[in-house]
């Protein structure tokens, strides 16, 4: 099953991480970095299509300025980011030239994503770059980035990028072997592969006591449920195993496998999906439930018990049931004043532009009521 999922892929998404970027002093881990970055040479050289997701600015500008601990206030940590993400891609220029290969820095923001056009543009230009060849170097532009407006981790961008090349395979390497069952204790184990994320998966992950990054393997369960919904790949293993990337892409048993859906959604209906923070939340009955998660229709006015948030017509909106789960997100037809006030009589989200999302079924569930 691995072997299938894994050998049929040409176009590669791989996260490197905090963690196995830096040593144990928060400086650049160069050797680590030689050693990876000599792996990618080898995959390109087997005609595999590479695109890195990197982290390590924030830890290689702390690394310049004198910080010991990951600095709080934005300012300073959009400081070390500026600083660090050109001593990061100096390194990287440098390691791929000696093989006869191109990179290119490519900083995007959370608006670079969620505006349509912009969007676009950010895929043609990817695009362009692997056509000749050239290595892109992917991180969130930490330097001028808002904290509301960020993409938010690594972990997630590369999960999007993932999505907007609608990529074969995604690769985050970490500091963990994988998903790990009992984590700390005697009976720990490897989870070799992942058919479904629920709440039995969520309990294994945590978050990460790193001076230099953000996330843990919670953000890691985000970016799967991104790609998986998607229809894409995903493997979580050690970035600090030698040989990790060549033995993944060769089909050997390393990681955590989490298989994709069965369906693999089309380039709008992932910008919908994913690629938005969304502005407001449209709470349905039941029946309204069972319409768009079963037989795929539109979301009528009548199915709406409550409505929250502030928003116009054409934004993203959360579609969440009774209990507040949100199981889809879509684009709503009228500003969040028509439907509050009754003025939404026919179709508020079409199903041309809604996106029913991968979720556990509740075990308790509650009607709703008017």
């Amino acid at each position: 099953m691995r072997a299938k999922h894994i050998k049929a892929a040409k176009l590669v998404v791989v996260k490197l991480g905090t963690g196995i970027l830096s040593d144990n002093q928060n400086c650049l881990a160069s050797s680590r970095i030689k050693q990876l970055t000599g792996q990618v040479v080898r995959a390109k050289k087997n005609g595999y299509e590479i695109v890195l997701v990197s982290s390590g600015a924030v830890g290689a500008g702390m690394e310049a300025l004198g910080y010991q601990k990951r600095p709080t206030r934005l300012q300073e940590l959009q400081a070390c980011a500026a600083v660090g993400q050109s001593r990061l891609m100096a390194l990287y220029q440098e390691l791929f030239a000696a093989h006869g290969l191109q990179v290119a820095q490519v900083l995007l923001t959370h608006s670079d994503l969620e505006d349509h056009d912009r969007h676009l543009n950010a895929r043609n230009t990817l695009v362009a770059l692997l056509e000749r060849g050239v290595i892109p170097v992917i991180n969130e532009n930490d330097a001028v980035s808002f904290t509301e407006l960020t993409v938010g981790d690594n972990d997630k961008l590369s999960a999007l990028v993932a999505a907007l090349l609608s990529a074969d395979l995604l690769v985050l390497l970490t500091t963990a072997d994988g998903l790990v069952r009992n984590y700390g204790q005697k009976n720990a184990k490897l989870i070799s592969t992942v058919r479904k994320i629920n709440a039995t998966t969520k309990k294994f992950a945590g978050g990460t006591k790193s001076a230099t990054s953000i996330g843990g393997m919670a953000t890691k369960l985000e970016a799967a449920k991104i790609v998986v919904r998607v229809g894409i790949p995903m493997v979580i293993a050690n970035g600090r195993t030698r040989g990790i990337l060549s033995n993944i892409l060769a089909g050997k048993h390393l990681g955590t496998l989490f298989l994709p859906g069965a369906d693999r959604l089309k380039a709008r209906k992932r910008w919908i999906a994913f690629f938005h923070h969304p502005k407001g939340v449209l709470v349905v009955d039941d029946g309204a439930k069972a319409a768009l998660r079963e037989r795929g229709k539109s979301l009528l006015a009548p199915g709406i018990v409550e409505c929250t948030g502030e928003f116009v017509a054409g934004d993203v909106v959360k579609v969440c049931d009774c209990n507040g789960t949100e199981f889809a997100r879509g684009i709503s037809k009228f500003t969040f004043d028509a439907i509050k006030n009754g003025a939404a009589k026919k179709v508020v989200v079409h199903r041309d532009n809604l996106v029913v999302l991968l979720l556990q079924r509740n075990k308790r569930s509650m009607s709703c009521g008017r």
